[in-house]
C-alpha cells in the first residue's frame, strides 16, 4: 500500500522532475512576483487601490496561465490562445478599476488599470521565460508612473 502512496505521490509532482525544471519554474514565478511588486509597491506609495498584493498576484497569476501549458509542450499558436485568454480578463479586472464621477467630467482609476495590464503582460513575460524583456519593460513602466509624473510636476512649476 505504501509503495503505491509514495508512488501516486510520484506522479502527482511530476512537473518538477528535476532541479533543473524546479529553478525554472521557481526563477519564472518568482521574478513575476518581484517585478509586480516593484509595480505594486510604487502603486502603493501613491496611495492607489492596486497596490503591491495586487500586482505581485496578477503578475504571478499571468506567469503560471502561461508557464504551465508551455513546459507541459504547448506549441506556440495554441498558447497565443492563452495570452489572448489573459489580456482579456485582464481587461475585465481593469475596468473595475474605472470610476467615471457623474457630478463631473472627471475619470479616476484608468493608470491602475493600464499598470495592471502592463503587469500581467511582465507576468507573461516572465512566464514564457523572457526575463530580460521583463526586466527592461518594469523599468520603463517604473520610469512612466515614478519619474514622469515628477517631471510633468516640475515643468508645471517652472
Amino acid at each position: 500500500m505504501w509503495n503505491t502512496v509514495v508512488e501516486t505521490l510520484k506522479s502527482e509532482f511530476s512537473d518538477a522532475p528535476d532541479a533543473e525544471r524546479l529553478t525554472r519554474i521557481m526563477t519564472r514565478l518568482l521574478l513575476a512576483a518581484l517585478l509586480g511588486g516593484l509595480l505594486g509597491y510604487e502603486r502603493e506609495r501613491q496611495g492607489k487601490a492596486a497596490g503591491l498584493r495586487t500586482h505581485m498576484l496578477v503578475a504571478m497569476g499571468a506567469a503560471l496561465f502561461v508557464l504551465v501549458p508551455q513546459l507541459d509542450g504547448m506549441v506556440s499558436a495554441d498558447l497565443s490562445r492563452v495570452i489572448q485568454g489573459i489580456v482579456t480578463g485582464l481587461g475585465f479586472l481593469g475596468a473595475g478599476a474605472i470610476v467615471k464621477h457623474k457630478s463631473e467630467e472627471h475619470v479616476e482609476g484608468l493608470t491602475t488599470a493600464a499598470g495592471i495590464w502592463m503587469t500581467a503582460a511582465i507576468g507573461v513575460a516572465c512566464g514564457l521565460g523572457r526575463e530580460s524583456t521583463a526586466l527592461l519593460s518594469t523599468a520603463l513602466a517604473l520610469a512612466v508612473l515614478a519619474v514622469l509624473p515628477k517631471l510633468a510636476r516640475r515643468k508645471g512649476a517652472d
